[in-house]
């Protein structure tokens, strides 16, 4: 893989010091020393695509190349691009993130935000994602198969207005049938519950419970990729236009 001649800003949702963003690095820095990191100074899972408007960003530079933002993955994709970087980055890479950024995931997820406001930035980006079951992650097989992945993104290109969204399944990297690329999946509705809990005063609290519920893992989805134990690959386009549903609103109101 030849990254020479790239500036690139390294962000995650999981925080300046979480596993998956040192081991991104780890891998890029194999191939070029032009890399920048700006990441949240404490987890911002499931941040979405948010940015802070009500309070003020707070930067800590914890030397010239690492930066851990009080902010969201957004905050810190828009200050690495504008702020940090001596010069705007030509690659953006989020994650690698802990656990699954598969199907309707993308909408919550940080990590895959990131990478949305680099494309809308014109900055080519990807979202890397280790999908675990909690008992154990296997970071070799985002270590493994990272550069083989980014390699072929790369010699592809992005269109305008997009983003590649990366998910390695949950096994050892010699477990791994080969590299997919796939469409977005959508799961059974119902993965985020509100799950009641009363505190030591008996006022009643909340969390909200992930129970991802199992189906629609149909054929060239990202998610029956992690059932056949590949890594998917999904383009991500952020034009949300429902073109089958304009045709029949066109004729509802021209009718």
């Amino acid at each position: 893989m030849d990254l020479t001649g790239h500036r690139i800003l390294l962000t995650n949702d999981d925080g300046i010091h979480a596993s998956g963003l040192i081991l991104l690095e780890k891998v890029i820095r194999q191939f070029t020393d032009q890399v920048w990191v700006v990441a949240p100074a404490e987890e911002r899972s499931g941040a979405g695509h948010s940015i802070s408007m009500h309070d003020p960003i707070r930067v800590r530079a914890l030397d010239d190349h690492h930066f851990a933002v009080k902010g969201t993955p957004t905050d810190c994709a828009l200050m690495g691009i504008y702020e940090l970087m001596p010069q705007p980055p030509t690659l953006m890479l989020s994650g690698v993130n802990w656990g699954a950024n598969l199907a309707e995931d993308i909408t919550y997820s940080g990590t895959a935000a990131a990478a949305m406001e680099g494309a809308l930035l014109g900055v080519p980006s990807i979202a890397f994602s280790q999908v675990h079951h909690m008992k154990e992650v296997h970071w070799a097989t985002a270590e493994a198969f990272l550069p083989r992945v980014l390699d072929g993104i790369l010699k592809t290109g992005f269109d305008p207005g997009t983003f590649v969204n990366v998910n390695f399944p949950a096994i050892p990297p010699d477990q791994v049938r080969g590299i997919r690329v796939t469409d977005q999946g959508m799961r059974p509705p119902g993965s985020f519950i509100p799950e009641g809990r009363v505190d030591a005063r008996t006022k009643p609290y909340y969390w909200i419970r992930i129970a991802y519920k199992p189906g629609n893992d149909h054929e060239g989805t990202d998610l029956r990729a992690m059932t056949d134990r590949e890594v998917s690959v999904t383009p991500i386009q952020l034009d949300m236009t429902a073109r089958a549903m304009k045709d029949r609103l066109n004729r509802a109101f021209t009718g």
